[in-house]
């Protein structure tokens, strides 16, 4: 089969491009730097500007799948206003130059799977409950992002296709993503809770969010929002401590909520220090499991950089 992937030179994209490959489909990744070829994946020059040129478009039609995994990074810069302006417009667009491509398509593709988040749900109180995929979004700026995202890939139901909206959680892997930032204080022995520590953090494994894309591409009856986390979510203090542990090194030396603000500025607060309880409600219904359910095994095989 033939994937298009937007988004596929990022951390999660290059491990599901090397994936899909491995299991013998033909992959071309959306790039918008110059189309080039690298490890046997064509590399596409794409744009989601509107009226940019449609070249890219030929790659969508025909093609058995869309993933779209596009946007700027959540935590990669201070929040300004242009800064917020851009996380919203490079998902936004991106899905949306996505959506017109499959809609200009002779033949479309059978499932367009589209990245979403956990923020969402907003941040939840400490004692809340379970947050299923049915649950309500809330109304900070991530979850509003969350919202409008997700609104955009919708239309392509209308079109033919599948839809699944993946709204993942923490991905775990030594070589990139939040654990690569949490990794240093505590190898240096000033490792320990953020704020509280009583937020709630719902996670995953980078090897089951990669086993779970492939097993939604698949599944022909998967279709609608999936919560891409594993079933148990923990503390920042329950995760701070079993980081330690996979490491060999202690979890002493809290980072106060303040600091945090003057340090990343108000991406601490929805990012950092709030919190969901999210669970896989959908995927656990349909059957897919999970090699790293609790946090303890995924600590040690991720801080290990094992896949």
């Amino acid at each position: 089969m033939k994937y298009v992937i937007a988004g596929g030179s990022g951390f999660l994209g290059q491990t599901l491009v090397h994936a899909l490959q491995a299991g013998g489909h033909d992959v071309v990744v959306l790039t918008r730097g110059r189309g080039r070829t690298m490890d046997r994946v064509r590399h596409v020059t794409w744009s989601a500007e509107p009226g940019s040129a449609t070249d890219w478009h030929q790659e969508i039609d025909g093609a058995d799948g869309v993933i779209n995994l596009a946007g700027s990074g959540i935590a990669d810069k201070r929040w300004s206003a242009a800064r917020k302006e851009d996380l919203r417009w490079s998902r936004i667009s991106a899905t949306r130059a996505l959506v017109g491509a499959i809609r200009a398509a002779t033949t479309r593709p059978a499932v367009f799977l589209s990245g979403s988040a956990v923020g969402i749900y907003g941040p939840q109180p400490v004692d809340g409950p379970p947050l299923e995929e049915s649950a309500p979004p809330g109304d900070d700026f991530l979850s509003k992002l969350g919202v409008d995202w997700e609104a955009e890939a919708h239309p392509a139901a209308a079109l033919g296709c599948r839809v699944v909206i993946l709204r993942t959680g923490i991905v775990l892997a030594r070589d990139g993503g939040a654990l690569q930032k949490m990794i240093p204080p505590f190898q240096f022995f000033v490792g320990g809770p953020l704020g509280s520590g009583r937020q709630v953090m719902s996670w995953i494994h980078r090897a089951d969010w990669i086993e779970l894309v492939v097993w939604l591409l698949r599944r022909s009856d998967a279709v609608g929002v999936f919560n891409g986390t594993a079933p148990h979510p923990v503390t920042n203090a329950e995760f701070s401590k079993a980081l330690g542990k996979a490491l060999g090194r202690p979890s002493l030396f809290p980072v106060p909520g303040f600091v945090l603000k003057l340090i990343v500025g108000e991406m601490a607060g929805p990012a950092l220090l709030a919190g969901q309880r999210v669970v896989p409600k959908h995927a656990l219904d349909l059957g897919f499991t999970f090699q790293y359910p609790d946090i303890a095994s995924a600590l040690a095989r991720a801080v290990h950089n094992q896949k």
